[in-house]
């Protein structure tokens, strides 16, 4: 359905860098993700610029635009637009920014040259000198089992301004996605359990369903068949 290209980058607010382009209509699984990101979409001579935030549940999407090619900033998680807080962005509350032309967007009272694949890093660079895109040091603290000098009350405020999720919401999240590495890797469904720290197979089934829309076995059927 997508031709997807991936990178890495450089910058530490950015997770990766992608680029897609449909082939062919179908439904698409969007999976529970704990990342803002900003996506360019490009379709009949046509671009948007749209910020969305991060997903607590699969949702199928319909995909009817064969041709149209997407491009995205993934944030590190904690990384975010104060201007559009998680918050505001959870579970498909996407803001499309205003457009001034096919090559540029209004955002802050200014207009910005859209970026691309390959400019991504230096865009992402100019939006944090503007102080339009920060991140929160206690995210990144709390992710790595750092204990932050401050009251669990004030990490968990910190926590959810910067992310729009509780922490709880980002490890079950995490987990899945983990389970999933396993089970892609041939790891069994019983020791993929095991080593996400599920209670049992039947905990792991319920929770991909929820996160990933899919079972394990399904996991596991489409990386067989390539």
């Amino acid at each position: 359905m997508f031709n997807l290209t991936v990178r890495p980058s450089d910058s530490p607010f950015v997770e990766r860098v992608w680029h897609a382009q449909t082939e062919h209509t179908g439904t698409f699984i969007s999976q529970a993700a704990i990342h803002c990101e900003l996506v360019v979409i490009k379709y009949n001579g046509k671009t948007t610029v749209t910020v969305r935030g991060p997903e607590t549940k699969a949702t199928a999407l319909p995909v009817r635009l064969i041709g149209a090619e997407f491009f995205g900033i993934t944030f590190k998680t904690g990384t975010f637009m104060p201007q559009l807080p998680p918050k505001m962005l959870i579970n498909g509350k996407d803001v499309m920014l205003s457009d001034t032309s096919n090559q540029s967007f209004w955002l802050d009272s200014s207009t910005w040259q859209i970026p691309d694949y390959e400019n991504a890093d230096m865009f992402v660079d100019k939006l944090v000198r503007e102080n339009l895109l920060v991140r929160d040091p206690v995210v990144e603290a709390v992710l790595q089992d750092k204990e932050p000098d401050m009251s669990i009350r004030s990490i968990q405020y910190r926590f959810l301004q910067a992310t729009g999720l509780t922490q709880k919401t980002v490890e079950q999240i995490q987990r899945a996605h983990r389970a999933a590495r396993l089970l892609e890797r041939g790891i069994s469904i019983a020791d993929a359990a095991y080593e996400a720290g599920y209670y049992d197979q039947a905990h792991m089934t319920n929770s991909l369903k929820r996160f990933l829309g899919q079972t394990p076995i399904q996991i596991m059927d489409t990386v067989a068949r390539g």
